[in-house]
């Protein structure tokens, strides 16, 4: 007796109700090292934008998620960053291409998605919707089967994963078993020669406080140019500064610039790709031969109660066997402010925005169906 694999039955999209939860790790509380620290960024260029990096908006999308329902009642779930307009594409474009599909045929999907979307994505926010659909589709595939994700594309390779931690205190991570630790690079460009002493004077700290072998990284999150980084990475040296490694200094785009700072410092380790987006770009960073890590963020961090069991590295590591659940292994938090996108995206755009009604709101908790008014597309909050 043949047996029929489950089909695609049904996608939502929800918002996540407060900051602090889900896949944009910039949608913290004010005064979070992570947006109110001196970070260099690409709009470090203008002076109002220095002091905190929601000043130019790095957290105004937001995080969503996406749940996707099979035929035999199994939902698969990811996360990841785009808020409203994320949903949006959901709703509007990329369910098409899902409701009767095969979750197994995975690459087939992530195609009609990627080529129906080139004319006005490839890269960035689209193509960052896919990727969590593309996650949910592997979460409900591994739940279906009963096997984790790690094991459906190959398979352990080993007993335990190390993490090296991101934060502005190394000393910290060092203490806390962590293989290596990064730092965010204060000062950009911009902000001439002082800023580049400044730089030079806090990496000094930075390597104090973590001794001489312990690896220090820096991330340069697309802030500097490549006449800058060749200065700031001799600047160090000569300060007798071991940094192991030099973290997207350039903007993604500039690969031409990725050699020049591999002509520069050859024996320098420089990584990027964490704001590329697609094999394509990721080919390019690869046959230039320029860089020494690529970095592709294959799955967005998620930070507050949206989970119950999210695994937590301890003494910087976690063994394989914690992964060993079906999917990625994560059970969704009931508690979870999670809002059902489909009642902020009614009516389509295609519909008039005035005097329409929409599906319920009740509590912002997910699955309420009373209806409330909507005033030019907007609902109360109850």
């Amino acid at each position: 007796m043949t047996t029929v694999f489950p089909t695609i039955k049904a996608i939502n999209t929800f918002i996540i109700d407060g900051v602090g939860s889900g896949g944009d790790y910039h949608n913290v509380k004010g005064g979070h090292w992570l947006i109110d620290s001196p970070i260099a960024t690409p709009m470090a260029r203008w002076e109002q934008y220095r002091s905190s990096r929601t000043s130019w908006g790095i957290n105004v999308l937001g995080s969503f998620c996406v749940e996707i329902e099979a035929t035999d009642g199994t939902k698969g779930f990811a996360t990841g960053f785009g808020g409203p307009p994320a949903c949006w594409l959901v709703a509007q474009h990329f369910e098409r291409f899902l409701i009767g599909a095969d979750p197994r045929d995975t690459n087939n999907t992530f195609e009609k998605m990627y080529r129906a979307s080139m004319f006005y994505g490839r890269k960035g926010l689209t193509v960052a919707v896919i990727s969590v659909i593309d996650l949910a589709l592997w979460d409900l595939l591994g739940k279906i089967r009963n096997e984790p994700v790690f094991k459906l594309i190959g398979g352990a390779t080993r007993s335990r994963l190390d993490f090296y931690c991101t934060g502005p205190e190394p000393g910290y991570s060092k203490s806390m078993g962590f293989s290596g630790a990064k730092v965010a690079l204060p000062y950009g460009p911009d902000e001439g020669a002082s800023g580049l002493a400044r730089n030079v004077e806090y990496l000094r700290q930075q390597r104090e406080k973590v001794g001489l072998n312990f690896p220090l990284r820096v991330d340069c999150y697309m802030s500097l140019n490549v006449p800058y980084t060749i200065e700031l990475v001799k600047a160090c040296e000569t300060a007798g500064i071991n940094i192991d490694w030099w973290e997207e200094c350039l903007s993604p785009d500039d690969v031409d610039g990725q050699a020049l700072l591999k002509k520069a410092h050859p024996t320098i380790k420089f990584t990027t790709g964490e704001h590329e987006y697609s094999r394509y770009g990721f080919r390019k960073l690869i046959e230039s031969r320029n860089l020494d890590v690529v970095q592709p963020d294959v799955m967005w961090p998620v930070f507050g109660d949206l989970f119950l069991n999210e695994p937590i590295p301890s003494k910087g590591y976690l063994d394989v066997s914690a992964l060993d659940e079906p999917g990625f292994g994560l059970k969704l938090n009931p508690a979870a402010k999670l809002i059902p996108a489909r009642y902020i995206l009614a009516p389509s755009p295609q519909e008039s925005l005035r005097d329409n009604s929409i599906a319920s709101w009740k509590d912002g908790k997910h699955g309420s169906e009373d209806s409330v008014p909507v005033t030019n597309g907007i609902a109360p909050r109850q």
